[in-house]
């Protein structure tokens, strides 16, 4: 699956997807077959990280 690479677009694709579909960022990541590092590392970069207690990237 190809995530988008602008890393405010593809904060906005996960933390919909994270809302819609999926129960948690492990599950997103092997569902979408992406690298749960790679994500957590372009989002970190806007300053974003995820949690489990909201399941998304605040």
């Amino acid at each position: 699956m190809n995530l988008p690479n602008d890393p405010a677009i593809l904060l906005s694709y996960i933390n919909t997807k994270l809302r819609d579909e999926y129960s948690s960022l492990d599950e997103l990541c092997s569902s979408l077959c992406v690298s749960k590092e790679d994500i957590e590392k372009k989002l970190m970069i806007i300053g974003y990280v995820y949690s489990e207690e909201t399941n998304s990237f605040k």
